[in-house]
């Protein structure tokens, strides 16, 4: 599984809307071939980032709804510049040990 965290500082003030962005999103980044899940994280503390997290089969599929019109569609239309403090960050990782609650009930 490769996994991709985009860490979004997001400014005071613009967290419902950015939220928003998510639970009415246009794309349908579930349609596409090796999507597995995705999340949004809230953060917890102030000092935090917001965190989108992708799940996909492998790197390929991730790289393949990048280059995708459903990835284009999702990205239109941004929120503007001051809805964030800073740059966003993206992180990718492959998956080397998973563990879940289910294995344990």
């Amino acid at each position: 599984m490769y996994v991709v965290a985009n860490r979004v500082p997001v400014a005071p003030g613009w967290e419902e809307a950015f939220e928003e962005r998510f639970r009415h999103r246009a794309g349908r980044i579930e349609q596409n071939p090796g999507f597995i899940r995705m999340e949004v994280l809230r953060p917890a503390d102030e000092e935090s980032p917001w965190i989108v997290l992708t799940h996909w089969e492998d790197e390929d599929a991730f790289r393949q709804w990048l280059s995708s019109d459903d990835f284009k569609e999702a990205h239109n239309n941004p929120l503007p510049h001051e809805a964030y403090t800073e740059e966003g960050r993206l992180e990718r990782h492959e998956v080397v040990i998973a563990s879940d609650g289910a294995a344990t009930k």
